[in-house]
């Protein structure tokens, strides 16, 4: 059963936490990503519900892309799609071991209900291939009403994660986008030129974006909600 309603984002706590309990259905995460909110589990407690205090955006105007990674953009190794291999990716980035972390917080439930978004046609993943046709980086995020939220990466080959990046940067440019909510701040965001805006600025900005009524990306075959 989804949840009918969340608490206003600016009453979380200094740490982000908004909420505790209710489930993953998709209509839960749909009123949740339209409200600045994300889920994140903690091992042994119920489901967590986050609004940090400070948001990591990427203005596509800031990018700064490294000349190692200009470089290997050239050389044309890579072949993308997007939305062509979402479980794959989501199960990747599951496994993609976290520096400083145990384990990862993408539960199996997790993974289960981020693929049923997927085919509802409100998450999506960004994908790299090999010449050989192997899959060997990608991406997934949710579509959050025209406003796009990064969730997770993972790479097997050197690279080929940070060039989906720029290849959804490229796609969501395209459709009129001109910004990326990365959640929180990374080395490798704040490196491309990501900043953190505090969370009465981010909260109007996805307002802004959501009342634009852009679309992102093709619809997928519907499905009816469990």
């Amino acid at each position: 059963m989804p949840v009918l309603r969340f608490p206003d984002p600016r009453d979380a706590d200094e740490d982000g936490l908004l909420a505790l309990g209710g489930d993953l259905h998709p209509e839960s995460l749909r009123m949740a990503y339209g409200q600045g909110i994300f889920p994140w589990p903690h091992q042994g407690m119920p489901l967590l519900w986050f609004s940090p205090p400070m948001r990591a955006v990427l203005d596509f105007s800031d990018l700064h892309v490294p000349k190692s990674l200009a470089k290997e953009r050239r050389k044309g190794r890579f072949t993308f799609t997007i939305d062509a291999a979402f479980e794959r990716v989501i199960r990747s980035c599951r496994r993609s071991p976290r520096p400083e972390q145990e384990g990862t917080w993408i539960t199996a439930e997790m993974v289960r209900a981020y693929v049923l978004l997927h085919r509802l046609g409100d998450a999506h993943s960004v994908e790299a291939w090999d010449e050989d046709g192997e899959l060997v980086g990608g991406l997934y995020g949710v579509d959050a009403g025209g406003a796009f939220a990064g969730e997770s990466m993972f790479f097997v080959q050197p690279y080929a994660s940070k060039l989906c990046l720029l290849h959804l940067i490229d796609h969501l440019a395209a459709q009129g986008v001109d910004w990326l909510d990365i959640q929180m701040m990374t080395p490798h965001f704040a490196a491309l030129g990501a900043k953190e805006i505090d969370r009465e600025a981010f909260l109007a900005r996805l307002a802004r974006e959501r009342a634009r009524g852009l679309r992102l990306f093709d619809p997928v075959d519907p499905i009816g909600l469990p």
